[in-house]
């Protein structure tokens, strides 16, 4: 274990898990942290490409744990509680030096209660977000972490109320991504006209959104290009998603008009006027690009109606909620209509003081936000195994 000022040890070994695409990049800033804290050190558990390549030993893809809504978790329930049981075997087997759960609280959470109650250090790298709903989830949190590293400000002194530490890492995103990002450059990177607007299509990184959203925004899309054929939009995604994405295309009589994009959709975002985006960390990576969006979701409606009556906030997208305002427009389950969405965005395209206002409020929230994640947590996680 780490010892009293900073000290390291090689050979550290971790277990990590994420369950979708968007907690691979943030576990793989995290990896990158804790490898310069620990050079020896070694991981292993669920992960996605960008763990990979850092050296990371991925027993399960994080594909496979990718589901939205209770309903969709409940159809894949044992295929998934088949998982996390193999996995608590093997971390009982062979303690790692600690475990850390990213985001993913309904997976993780029950892991980590089984490992600590075994004397298994687990911490959590995103808060479960019981100020926005599921406050139930309190004593399950308390029962199950040692500590959670929030990527929020304001979430520790919410932890403290109810016994639980936490501290404020920041956001790995925010280190990540300029605070004055590269419109022109980007557009090069992707081989986009500099000088005709461009509209980004973010339509999620789960099969389940790509199924409920894809071919609403592609409609809006194509109500956008006859309203405006000098539009272009490019739509960033994977090779798992891929199939479903050009399906949806050809339906929307889209087929040469969306720039498909493997992964970078950062550059996506960087090179965007403005984007539809799931609601999700892309509707913050947006926000952090200072991009003007129109949210939506939508989901199986047992799902909805069983999260919309745990809500506690009056928005679901991330900017809002972090800016404590109406910021962006958002538009959720039957709202989602190809001509309503298609209208929000161009009003984003034609109002360029209200675009000046949002960059501003944006980028104050960047600013708190960064705050190099990947060394804070690394300190975090040494105090907590010297402790």
């Amino acid at each position: 274990m780490s010892g009293e000022g900073g000290q390291t040890k090689a050979g550290l070994r971790v277990s990590m898990v994420v369950a979708e695409r968007s907690g691979d990049q943030l576990a793989a800033l995290l990896l990158q942290g804790m490898q310069r804290a620990w050079p020896g050190l070694t991981s292993s558990g669920i992960g996605g490409p960008q763990m990979a390549a850092l050296g990371f030993d991925a027993q399960w893809s994080c594909d496979e744990l990718s589901v939205r809504g209770l309903v969709e978790a409940l159809w894949r329930y044992r295929h998934i509680t088949g998982i996390r049981q193999q996995l608590i075997a093997q971390l009982q087997a062979n303690p790692p030096d600690l475990f850390v759960g990213v985001d993913a609280s309904d997976f993780n959470l029950t892991v980590e209660r089984e490992l600590r109650q075994r004397g298994i250090p687990a911490i959590q790298l995103v808060c479960p977000s019981i100020w926005a709903w599921r406050p139930e989830r309190v004593k399950k949190i308390r029962d199950s972490v040692r500590h959670i590293l929030c990527i929020y400000p304001f979430e520790p002194a919410l932890l403290a109320q109810h016994g639980i530490e936490g501290t404020f890492v920041g956001h790995p995103v925010a280190d990540v991504i300029a605070l004055e990002p590269d419109r022109e450059a980007a557009r090069a990177a992707l081989g986009l006209a500099l000088d005709r607007p461009v509209v980004a299509l973010l339509p999620g990184s789960r099969p389940s959104e790509i199924k409920a959203l894809a071919l609403p925004f592609l409609q809006a899309a194509r109500v956008m290009l006859n309203q405006r054929p000098n539009l272009q939009f490019v739509l960033p995604t994977h090779d798992l998603l891929k199939p479903q994405i050009e399906a949806a295309m050809r339906e929307a009589g889209m087929q040469g008009h969306v720039q498909l994009v493997m992964g970078r959709s950062h550059e996506v975002q960087a090179a965007c006027d403005v984007a539809l985006v799931a609601s999700g960390t892309a509707t913050l990576e947006t926000a952090l690009h200072k991009r003007p969006m129109v949210i939506a979701y939508r989901m199986q409606w047992l799902s909805w109606r069983i999260a919309n009556g745990k809500r506690l906030l009056p928005w679901v997208g991330l900017p809002n909620i972090l800016c404590n305002d109406s910021l962006v427009p958002e538009f959720l389950q039957e709202q989602v209509q190809p001509g309503p969405l298609a209208q929000a965005v161009l009003r984003w395209l034609d109002d360029p003081e209200s675009v000046q206002r949002l960059q501003k409020r944006f980028t104050a929230l960047h600013h708190e936000l960064r705050q190099d994640m990947p060394t804070l947590a690394s300190h975090a996680i040494q105090k907590i195994l010297a402790a």
